[in-house]
């Protein structure tokens, strides 16, 4: 089966027509998909100011602690209701740069989140607490605020370019 095939199978499954023709069910997935993602980056948002030095009094292991599982139980919202999303319009959105680039950076994300989670965040007992944060942390915080932020204008720009 060729990648056009499987964009085409995904369209024309009875979960996408369904989803696309329902007047209701279509805006109520955009809506989780819309909240999920704003768990997500908001939680991520606020460590990363956290790595950049905003909120000191605040250990980053108790801003770890009580954020991350957010983001992660975020994902059961994020990534379903995306799935679920783009096959309704998989044809369209496969020939979309946006769409791609929008995939490009949550990989990239991820990429970032998981080298500050195996590397960075390894050194964390000295600058948990009230002192500067390093520079490798500091450069993950923006990294991830910028990914994010492109994640999320890409998002919205589906809507309006291709």
């Amino acid at each position: 089966m060729e990648q056009a095939d499987v964009f085409q199978w995904l369209e024309r499954s009875a979960l996408a027509t369904y989803v696309r023709h329902s007047h209701l069910l279509y805006p109520v997935i955009e809506t989780v998909h819309i909240l999920g993602f704003v768990c997500l980056a908001g939680s991520a948002l606020l460590f990363d100011f956290r790595l950049l030095g905003i909120s000191r009094k605040i250990p980053v292991t108790d801003l770890a602690r009580h954020l991350l599982p957010w983001a992660r139980r975020s994902l059961l919202l994020v990534v379903p209701s995306g799935v679920v999303l783009f096959m309704t319009q998989a044809t369209s959105l496969s020939h979309n740069s946006v769409f791609w680039v929008k995939l490009l950076l949550i990989a990239l994300a991820f990429v970032n989140a998981e080298y500050f989670h195996r590397v960075t965040l390894k050194t964390v007992d000295h600058w948990n607490h009230m002192r500067a944060t390093p520079g490798a942390a500091k450069v993950s915080g923006i990294l991830s605020i910028l990914l994010w932020t492109g994640v999320l204008t890409c998002g919205r720009f589906l809507a309006y370019l291709g």
